[in-house]
């Protein structure tokens, strides 16, 4: 795995927590964001885990930071030290399985609606929750292993050959060592869309394994099969995690179910022929009201509040 992205991160990062960068600094930290989606994810990632542990003393971090900077030799020791003090006090000194991997881990993780959560397990590797979204996790010797029990996550896997990291979803389960994988379970089925490294897909019902590597997706029945690997956008499909609702001629039925995560009643087609008209456009996931608002204004449709308190899009 190439760890210069994650270092060069952690130099940023350092810089940022010490203050404001000069005007030269900030052109500089705006055009390195810019040069590879590498670059901000390894910083977001660092943010993330400095949000959760916001205990580490600021010398500390700028100790790591000189010593990156005087000793280049050293730039994985600053990765590792900066990545184990941020975690260590974010979930608790002494719960790193990595230093006893033959101990077992187990917790249970949820989000609420309209919540957005960052996990990060003893191994290093991160879950984002979605909202309504629910995991349980198992390490043991030999294997890591998580339950999506519903909803949807986002999982960046710390590469690890001798313990696979395998993901249970409904009908299928994923498995991977190290990379960065969508999840998201419905009723109906279970979609996996790969951002980076390789992953396996395999169903309960056969034998079939489908391999996806970046940009590539598949998709497990509740019976169990899995579809042909498809291209897939994983930024659309993960814009959730910056607060977005992306629709690329989505029909009218995905749109009304992946709304529906993000209301405390659900949205609803009332007919076939509603539900397979399409919509692109871009909405926020924290205002579902101005895309109802919205779609009367694009398509030939209305919305109306159901007794229940749901709400339904019907012609007109």
């Amino acid at each position: 795995m190439d760890t210069r992205a994650r270092d060069e991160a952690a130099q940023w990062f350092v810089r940022l927590q010490d203050g404001e960068l000069s005007a030269q600094e900030s052109q500089r930290f705006e055009a390195w964001c810019a040069q590879r989606p590498e670059h901000q994810y390894e910083l977001d990632v660092l943010q993330g885990l400095w949000g959760a542990a916001d205990l580490l003393p600021k010398a500390r971090l700028q100790a790591l930071g000189d010593a990156s900077i005087e000793r280049p030799v050293r730039r994985a020791v600053l990765r590792y030290a900066l990545a184990a003090s941020v975690v260590a006090v974010a979930l608790g000194l002494g719960l790193f399985l990595t230093l006893n991997p033959e101990k077992s881990y187990n917790a249970e993780f949820a989000t609420r609606l309209g919540e957005h959560r960052q996990v990060v397990l003893p191994d290093g590797s991160l879950i984002d929750l979605n909202s309504r979204s629910v995991v349980t996790v198992h390490y043991e010797h030999g294997q890591r292993g998580v339950e999506l029990k519903q909803g949807e996550a986002m999982f960046s896997v710390e590469h690890d050959p001798s313990r696979p990291f395998v993901v249970m979803a409904g009908a299928g389960h994923v498995t991977v060592t190290g990379t960065r994988f969508d999840v998201r379970r419905d009723d109906e089925q279970t979609r996996v869309a790969v951002e980076a490294g390789t992953v396996k897909v395999q169903g309960r019902v056969s034998d079939q394994v489908v391999t996806l590597t970046a940009g590539r997706g598949t998709h497990v029945d509740s019976q169990g099969q899995v579809a042909a690997a498809y291209a897939v956008n994983p930024a659309e499909l993960t814009a959730w995690r910056s607060g977005k609702l992306i629709f690329n001629n989505a029909t009218l039925s995905d749109v009304a179910r992946e709304v529906s995560r993000y209301r405390e009643q659900p949205l609803r087609v009332s007919t076939a022929s509603v539900g397979n008209l399409r919509l692109t456009s871009v909405f926020k996931t924290g205002d579902t009201d101005a895309l109802l608002k919205a779609l009367p204004q694009i398509l030939p449709v209305a919305v109306q509040t159901l007794p229940d308190g749901s709400q339904e899009i019907i012609s007109r």
